[in-house]
């Protein structure tokens, strides 16, 4: 999948990658959407995969109510670094570990809405200009909306996809 270059394409992505991402669980029969993956990686089945992005769409949304309040958003969460990102994950993976799918499914896909929103919000020129906010530093606001989204979902995505055969 391309990486949005303009706002149109940042919601035509983010709302395609969603629906497939949502498709995709959608075919699996529920009697078999806990079933465990195999060993090896930290995200162990769909739940922990759909808590991460959940959670990665919480951390983007304080991020930017912190940053467009002309104050700098501790990133990637306070008492973690970019470096510690897998522990940041380990972390996340655990605070989710008892939540059901269909809960997480949920969050997931109003936390997604609003970070539509807060897009269709943004001129192409507020996400896209470098630099335009002081807190996303020498990058541009729509590259973390990209993350958080769009390639992120793609991620999910191909990891379930993988997972289960």
């Amino acid at each position: 999948m391309p990486r949005p270059k303009n706002k149109e394409e940042l919601l035509q992505i983010g709302i395609e990658n969603a629906k497939n991402l949502n498709d995709l669980i959608d075919s699996i029969p529920e009697s078999e959407r806990d079933k465990e993956f195999s060993k090896g990686t930290l995200n162990r089945n769909i739940r922990d995969v759909m808590a991460h992005l959940y959670h990665w769409h919480l951390m983007m949304l304080n991020w930017y109510k912190i940053g467009m309040a002309g104050k700098k958003p501790e990133m990637p969460a306070p008492g973690y670094t970019w470096k510690t990102v897998p522990e940041l994950n380990t972390a996340i993976n655990k605070k989710y570990s008892t939540t059901h799918l269909s809960d997480i499914r949920k969050l997931f896909n109003e936390s997604h809405k609003v970070l539509i929103k807060l897009i269709e919000s943004h001129t192409n020129e507020e996400l896209f200009e470098k630099k335009k906010y002081k807190w996303t530093g020498s990058t541009f606001l729509g590259s973390y909306l990209i993350s958080a989204t769009s390639s992120h979902y793609d991620w999910a995505y191909k990891l379930i996809k993988k997972r289960l055969k």
